[in-house]
């Protein structure tokens, strides 16, 4: 299991807790401090599309229009910080977000 998010989100390190407590030990990708490989800002933009970015964040709104309009592979690659977090792959099948749904695929 890979985790992809950020040390500072509070989305991350509930996530990240709620993992730990129920027996995951993922390997952490901080996307800010690590960055996103090639191939896996490929696999994440293939599975999420243009879902991948977070419209919400202080990343996206400080970006002109012309970089919003632009491919969401570069963007990420960019800024890896847009990312919508966090993102986990666990043999080949990749999530995103902390809802519930996803909770439940990792805790139950």
């Amino acid at each position: 299991m890979r985790f992809f998010g950020l040390k500072s989100c509070d989305t991350c390190r509930k996530a990240r807790k709620a993992l730990a407590d129920a027996g995951h030990d993922p390997t952490i990708i901080d996307v800010r401090a690590d960055g996103i490989a090639a191939e896996d800002r490929a696999s994440i933009i293939a599975a999420f599309g243009d879902q991948a970015i977070n419209k919400a964040s202080t990343t996206w709104r400080g970006l002109d229009d012309a970089e919003k309009s632009g491919d969401p592979a570069a963007l990420l690659e960019a800024h890896p910080t847009l990312m919508k977090r966090p993102v986990i792959e666990q043999d080949g099948h990749w999530t995103i977000g902390w809802k519930p749904d996803v909770q439940a695929q990792y805790l139950s």
